[in-house]
């Protein structure tokens, strides 16, 4: 019997080289109590805590295998809440940077994350055009609102009201209300998407930005507003089909009757429109926490910062228009009389949002985020599509003077993809080249060390020794690095055109380049006097040239230096002898270019990967062709063996990373983590670190571990996330007699999901066993420390409270009777009384019609009712004289120290209670 191969597993190590991936928006985030510090950025599956000032990053939190899409903090600044591209929300501490709830009920990328007023409630908008309201304390679902036709862009709470306002790409904006969870008012003005809007002048305004270059005003005038009952009523309208009719002032004065039945909670009317400078369409829209400034951005880099004057400011401007109105009329009237003259004067929506100035930024702008710092300066921080984060600063008492750049966060990462990527010979230094810079890394503590201005790079590598690179660029020149220095020592035209493949020769003397000028040329490396020290530099020559009849893709020595491969545009891989250049094997096969390759260390193998998605292993004594791998799903971009192995690495424009056994020809394990194509990728001299880099930006470091590698074990793990993704992707379960369960049911079907489900039914089989088979079942649950009914209440608590409700939908009935039966014992022994409840309700609601028509579950439910009403009726006492407790202890502590607590939420509550008076008494007059 042989023995079986073992492998050792890679695993992801790090995530560097990325300040700010492009798909999730950027926010001030505060923490140790300073405001204006901090910023929270997306960056892939994580988010980036950076500090403003030192330029540090400072905090990761570690998030799920998607892509963040959202950010949104919380109002008391303790909790961020994250979006993914899978539809999943999770709330982070960022005391901890712990994730503690996690939320799954959207189909598609979450586009929007808003909190209420008291971070109580958060309302999420999707691709999947639904709007979800979650209840962030008790970690569920509230309900989903229907009615979007396509992707939400914005949803905003109201403070004063229950109500939500939110826009999609269906050009709708609509308002609904949360206590009966419908929509009541759909605003059809909008001819295009609607990408943006805010809330404005103590929410009496709504500010709207579509695809064009307006941004159109809404003036909202909530019911108790529209008619003051203390002034003259006007004349009320009875209709006959629809009942009472309101009524409001139109602009000319005149009354102006309105039948429809969403006016009865609020009006909007359109205000007028303000013109951006800008003619693209708006990307964001943002207030700040004032409601005084407003900004924009289109697909530019130019952010619109407007002011939004308030009512005391607005009259100051009205009474002097008027001032001067009168001295113009005066001095214009023939007669000269000093009598009072009758001038009209009119506010037009620029006089009331002005525009103060523009910030123009170093690229195109992806996000922004406003903030009043704790000097009360105005503070606007950006996240550039080029990998950027710049902060600017604005004077509060001088808004129009030129806004001042704060600071920048830059040396964290390259402004564009990074297209080459080597180790140096002792596993310290990474280096990363893109078009315009390289930076080598410290792989150990993945900070920058050194950055350096190139032209586009497209290959490099360490000179052996370490003290110098050379880089080869897309206009054919060869650049010599020193990076002591971090001078530009020489720069060599080297090709006439692209320069797309270097090899380092055997004995480490020289080089060898191909290019698209169909040539491939050999080079030493020399000692030259340097003109400006007296000691030599290192510099190149050539020695040699190839021509060929096409253009060269790829270059590679073999380990013993006898043979030269080259990839030429042809799909071929021609083998010549160094020394003579004469011509050895054809390896043909490939249907598109061969784009990488790579000889094994004992030069016994070629493997060569190609546009046409598959790798082909080679044997370099005859040329045949050993395997061919369908390797990736998308060209295979980069290949590179493991030293002293016969296992090698393939990176794929798929976004996968995978491992192969050139010998046995197997699939070994795949890297996935990168979320674009990956452009190339570098294995360590010594076989434990592979690099790689990709479109997203970002730079990933793997790790090879100790733990053994099992195939059979990899082929398992993997069928059973092919199952959790078939899972994730089957419908959602019906709600049996419900009409309006899609407003109820909030959840997702997950794999934990189903996993709960499971520990359900076991629990409720082992209570069905205990019944019948008493006396065995307690020497068995003694033995366990537990009752039966104990256990299945220990198996509800350890469900996540966001998951309860699908976990209970999944379940069979047939388990329905026992979970009544068994609710009803523990209810009345006053276990967890409000957990039992929820789910009593939820699966009354849910299995209303059968549970109705058995005849046996009647005196089950008679019994539920009795007993759920006196121990509900018990909980809600001791929570009434606990608040009066602590109502009795706050008194005792205003009389102590004199001071008032919670005056904001009681003024609050009263101004609730007198707006509700206002509004029957109305009611009861209409009628």
């Amino acid at each position: 019997m042989g023995l079986t191969k073992q492998y050792l597993r890679y695993v992801a190590s790090a995530v560097f080289g990325l300040i700010g991936s492009q798909k999730g928006n950027i926010v001030f985030v505060t923490l140790r109590g300073e405001k204006g510090r901090y910023v929270a950025v997306p960056a892939c599956e994580h988010v980036f805590i950076w500090d403003l000032r030192k330029g540090e990053k400072i905090l990761i939190l570690q998030g799920l295998k998607q892509e963040v899409t959202c950010l949104c903090p919380s109002p008391d600044g303790l909790h961020l809440a994250v979006g993914y591209e899978d539809g999943s929300i999770r709330i982070f501490s960022l005391l901890s940077g712990e994730g503690n709830v996690t939320f799954s009920g959207h189909k598609a990328a979450i586009t929007s994350l808003k909190y209420d007023q008291l971070g109580g409630r958060l309302a999420s908008g999707s691709k999947d055009t639904d709007v979800i309201v979650w209840d962030v304390i008790n970690e569920s679902g509230l309900y989903r609102l229907k009615g979007h036709k396509d992707a939400i862009t914005q949803a905003l709470f109201l403070r004063g009201k229950n109500l939500l306002v939110t826009s999609g790409k269906d050009t709708m904006v609509k308002w609904w209300d949360l206590d009966t969870q419908h929509c009541f008012k759909t605003m059809v003005g909008h001819r295009t998407e609607v990408w943006g809007l805010v809330l404005v002048s103590e929410e009496k305004r709504l500010v709207t930005g579509t695809s064009d270059s307006e941004l159109r005003a809404w003036d909202i005038a909530y019911l108790e507003e529209i008619e003051d009952p203390e002034e003259p009523e006007p004349k009320k309208i009875k209709g006959p089909s629809s009942g009472i009719q309101d009524t409001h002032e139109a602009e000319d004065g005149a009354l102006e009757t309105s039948e429809a039945p969403e006016d009865r909670i609020l009006t909007c009317r359109k205000a007028g429109s303000i013109m951006r400078e800008g003619r693209d369409r708006v990307v964001n829209l943002a207030v700040d926490r004032t409601g005084r400034i407003l900004a924009c951005h289109g697909t530019d880099s130019v952010l619109e910062v407007f002011c939004i004057l308030s009512g005391e400011e607005i009259q100051k401007k009205k009474d002097k228009k008027m001032k001067k109105a009168r001295k113009k009329a005066k001095l214009s009237s023939c007669k000269g009389e000093e009598e009072d003259l009758e001038v009209s004067v009119e506010m037009t929506l620029q006089d009331e949002i002005q525009r103060v100035t523009n910030i123009k930024t170093s690229a195109k702008i992806k996000s922004f985020d406003l903030i009043h710092s704790s000097q009360g300066e105005l503070k606007a921080v950006f996240l550039l599509q080029n990998n950027l984060v710049e902060l600017y600063s604005l004077s509060p008492s001088a808004l129009t003077t030129q806004p001042v750049r704060a600071s920048r966060i830059a040396i964290g990462g390259h402004r564009s993809d990074v297209r080459t990527l080597s180790f140096s010979s002792d596993n310290i230094a990474v280096l990363s080249a893109s078009a315009d810079s390289i930076k080598i890394w410290n792989r150990s503590t993945l900070q920058c060390i050194r950055t350096m201005t190139c032209e586009y790079a497209l290959c490099s590598f360490f000179v052996p020794g370490d003290r110098q690179v050379v880089i080869g660029t897309k206009t054919g020149k060869l650049q010599l690095y020193d990076l002591a220095s971090g001078n530009l020592l020489e720069t060599i035209d080297a090709h006439d055109g692209a320069l797309w493949s270097l090899s380092l020769s055997p004995d480490q003397r020289g080089f060898v380049t191909g290019g698209a000028d169909k040539s491939v040329r050999f080079w030493d490396f020399e000692l030259v006097k340097d003109e400006n020290s007296t000691q030599k530099r290192l510099s190149v020559k050539q020695t040699r040239t190839l021509q060929l009849d096409e253009d060269v893709l790829c270059v590679s020595y073999s380990p013993n230096q006898k043979l030269l491969a080259v990839s030429l545009l042809d799909c071929t891989v021609k083998i010549f002898y160094v020394d003579t250049l004469k011509f050895f094997l054809s390896l043909y096969g490939h249907k598109l270019p061969v784009i990488c390759m790579d000889i094994s260390y004992d030069g016994a193998l070629i493997a060569t990967g190609s546009a046409d998605r598959n790798v082909k292993i080679w044997g370099l004594d005859f040329g045949d062709c050993h395997k061919s791998l369908f390797a990736h799903d998308d060209s295979v971009m980069y290949l590179q063996f493991v030293p002293k192995s016969h296992l090698f690495f393939t990176a794929g424009k798929d976004r996968k990373i995978k491992q192969w056994d050139a010998d046995k020809f197997e699939h070994i394990q795949t890297l996935e983590g990168h979320h674009q194509e990956i452009w190339c990728l570098a294995v360590s001299p010594s076989g434990d670190y592979v690099v790689s880099s990709s479109h997203d930006k970002s730079l990933r470091l793997w790790e090879r571990t100790r733990e053994p590698l099992i195939l059979e074990e990899e082929r398992e793990m993997q069928r059973e996330a092919e199952y959790e993704e078939s899972v994730a992707k089957e419908d959602q379960p019906a709600v049996p007699g419900e009409t309006q369960g899609d407003n109820y049911f909030t959840g997702k079907k997950t794999i934990e999901t189903v996993k709960a489900a499971e520990r359900i039914m076991e629990a409720v089989e082992l209570y069905r066993e205990e019944t019948a088979k008493m006396k065995e079942h307690k020497a068995i649950c003694k033995a366990a420390g537990k009752e039966p009914s104990a256990y299945v209440l220990e198996i509800f608590k350890g469900i996540k409270s966001s998951e309860l409700e699908e976990s209970l939908l999944v379940l069979p009935f047939s388990y329905v009777p026992d979970l009544l039966t068994l609710f009803n014992e523990l209810i009345q022994l006053g276990s967890d009384v409000e957990l039992l409840c929820r789910c009593l309700f939820f699966l009354l609601r849910i299995h209303f019609g059968q549970i109705t028509s058995n005849q046996m579950l009647v005196p089950v439910i008679e019994k539920l009712k009795e007993t759920t009403i006196s121990k509900v009726r018990q909980v809600r006492d001791v929570i009434g004289f606990n608040m009066a407790g602590l109502d009795y202890l706050k008194r005792e502590c205003e009389a102590k120290s004199e001071v008032m607590f919670f005056a904001d939420a009681t003024s609050h509550l009263e101004e609730k209670k007198r707006k509700r008076k206002k509004r029957e008494k109305l009611i009861l007059t209409l009628t």
